[in-house]
């Protein structure tokens, strides 16, 4: 277990310094909560979410958004997306693959650097069926 935060921990390191195109770093709470990083590629955006839910689980979350449309301050966007995941189950550790989709909507503050955004992001897992997600509110400071 040590070793796959280490591996995820990496991930992000890496992510975060890979370019100096505008992004994102913060939370997501739904039914867990999860470090969520967002890195723009022109109008879209890719997110990695690492997060950590109630039940002693852990997943590591990918999606590529399309932002389908803008009003004011919002932005509506749309994407496909992968999720890596390991969990506590009663037969000891699990792990679990899936696909995902996310469909959600975000607020740039244009005052201070900050993203607030809520969204959807049902899942099909390869190992145990499908989850259909629920809502969840994110917070994140643009640099």
């Amino acid at each position: 277990m040590k070793k796959v935060l280490a591996v995820l921990a990496g991930v992000f390191a890496v992510a975060a310094v890979a370019s100096a195109q505008p992004r994102a770093f913060g939370v997501r709470a739904g039914y867990g909560g999860e470090m969520s990083y967002q890195h723009s590629l022109g109008a879209d955006f890719l997110e990695a979410d690492l997060g950590f839910f109630v039940g002693n689980g852990l997943n590591l979350s990918v999606t590529y958004d399309f932002v389908f449309g803008s009003v004011n301050i919002f932005n509506f966007y749309v994407g496909p997306g992968a999720q890596l995941g390991a969990f506590n189950g009663d037969k000891g550790m699990r792990f679990n693959v899936g696909l995902l989709a996310q469909i959600g909507a975000e607020a740039e503050i244009p005052s201070i650097p900050l993203n607030i955004s809520i969204d959807w992001r049902p899942t099909i897992i390869s190992i145990g069926g499908s989850y259909w997600g629920g809502v969840a509110l994110g917070l994140r400071y643009r640099f």
